[in-house]
């Protein structure tokens, strides 16, 4: 997982993000409609779900792995399969509780034949194929920057399967991932899942540091009708996907100053809970690119509400008799980190406040200064209106050292509307979590975290590349 992908590019790339609706916990957002979500759960490449189970069994005194989704809570094992060095293969049972609870609840309040037992009750409920779920994965390592994915996932509450194949290669400071999926799982910001048939995509990003140049190109094919994905049950709507292409590529430069850093007052001999919580200090990143995106066909029909305004800012072409759609855009995004402790001691020796603004449309951003910046030089008086294009969406983290290596998130995305008049903020969303820094590792964490919006949990591990 890159460190500053995952921190920054989440905002305004279609990167994959963590769900625990599916049993390898990924889902991709809707094309062109990024997902700029707290706690980093918008990432690039990292360690496939059965591997962070597994993980979990052997090192964290796990057995069993919950997760929560609108299906209830389950429990989930997995069992490995080493075949040498560069393969690995395994098999995620996931076993559902709360529906287990809800049925045998539902049995007790109906009258029971005279001669049932308790044991013949409960094999009666446990034999409920709706209780359980399978995904089988195998990943080859073909070269040293060659890797192989493929995974199927099987449910027993309904007949449909989930079919994945990933091919991951290293160039030199480049990743490549090529994705096809059957069917594939979009999320929209509202927080409904959508099921396409068939989606493949490719995407090439190169690996920056934290200052300097990246660019990133992605091309995805989707075909088939989307319909609506409620817990594990494909709802039929009267939404309609068209075989579409659609190519996006963005060129950013980044820059990360240290405005204060002190390295001193570490306690000798003892390691830090995380290497990259070690030193005090004060921040900012920045961040300023530009996405230019084509499509042939709209590939992702996306829900329309009619209390959500359709806006566009950018340049953009539209050619309805050949239904191609040509879009470009600037944006940016300004963050400032301030950490007080070095993440050593048991009590209060982490603090560490983030704020982060993103400006997802520079266009509208200049547009809308100019508006304000024209009418203040004609005296008009001033339309609380305009303020809202060139307002930022907003996200704010805290984390808290509760003892040695647990530590307490809390992140949230805020935006502003201008309503009668009177400026109004509001929460997008707020993720909680706890994170347990794995000090073996030098910077690595198992993250349990929660989210209210979308009543999603999970618990899963986050590597870094140093």
């Amino acid at each position: 997982m890159k460190k500053l992908r995952w921190a920054m590019d989440g905002a305004f790339w279609d990167l994959d993000m963590s769900t625990p609706v599916t049993l390898d916990g990924v889902a991709r957002p809707v094309p062109g409609d990024p997902l700029p979500l707290p706690l980093g759960l918008s990432r690039g490449i990292k360690l496939t779900r059965p591997k962070q189970v597994d993980f979990m069994h052997r090192f964290m005194f796990m057995p069993l792995v919950p997760s929560y989704s609108a299906d209830g809570l389950a429990l989930q094992r997995v069992l490995t399969v080493p075949f040498g060095d560069n393969w690995f293969a395994s098999v995620l049972g996931q076993f559902n509780l709360q529906k287990l609870v809800t049925s045998v609840k539902e049995g007790g309040m109906k009258k029971r034949s005279p001669g049932s037992s308790w044991f013949k009750n409960a094999r009666k409920y446990l034999c409920d194929k709706s209780l359980y779920a399978l995904g089988f994965c195998t990943e080859y390592l073909i070269t040293q920057d060659d890797v192989l994915l493929l995974s199927s996932e099987v449910y027993g509450d309904n007949k449909a399967t989930r079919n994945k194949a990933v091919f991951l290669h290293k160039f030199p400071r480049h990743d490549l991932t090529v994705e096809a999926v059957l069917p594939g799982l979009f999320v929209e910001k509202s927080g409904e899942y959508w099921d396409v048939p068939f989606f493949i995509g490719m995407d090439l990003a190169s690996i920056g540091s934290n200052s300097g140049s990246s660019y990133h190109l992605c091309i995805q094919h989707s075909n088939g009708a989307a319909k609506q994905f409620v817990g594990h049950q494909n709802l039929e709507t009267p939404q309609t996907v068209v075989p579409g292409l659609c190519v996006k590529a963005g060129y950013a430069i980044k820059k990360s100053v240290d405005i204060w850093r002190r390295k001193e007052d570490k306690l000798k001999m003892v390691l830090p809970f995380d290497i990259f919580l070690s030193d005090p200090h004060i921040s900012m990143s920045g961040i300023l690119g530009t996405v230019v995106s084509g499509s042939l066909e709209d590939n992702i029909a996306r829900s329309q509400r009619e209390n959500e305004p359709q806006t566009s800012g950018g340049f953009g072409l539209h050619l309805p008799g050949n239904k191609f759609k040509l879009s470009g855009d600037l944006f940016a995004s300004l963050s400032c980190t301030a950490q007080h402790g070095h993440f050593q001691r048991l009590f209060s020796d982490l603090t560490l406040v983030r704020a982060r603004l993103d400006f997802s449309s520079g266009s509208k951003f200049i547009s809308g200064a100019a508006r304000l910046a024209l009418d203040h030089y004609n005296s008009k008086p001033l339309d609380l209106a305009m303020l809202e294009p060139i307002c930022p969406d907003v996200t704010l983290s805290l984390q808290q050292q509760i003892v040695g290596e647990f530590i307490f998130r809390v992140d949230s995305k805020l935006g502003f509307n201008f309503k009668g008049g009177e400026l109004q903020p509001h929460v997008h969303e707020t993720i909680y979590a706890v994170e347990y820094a794995l000090k073996v590792l030098g910077s690595a964490k198992a993250v349990a975290w929660y989210s209210p919006k979308h009543k999603e949990a999970m618990v899963e591990l986050c590597f870094f590349e140093t």
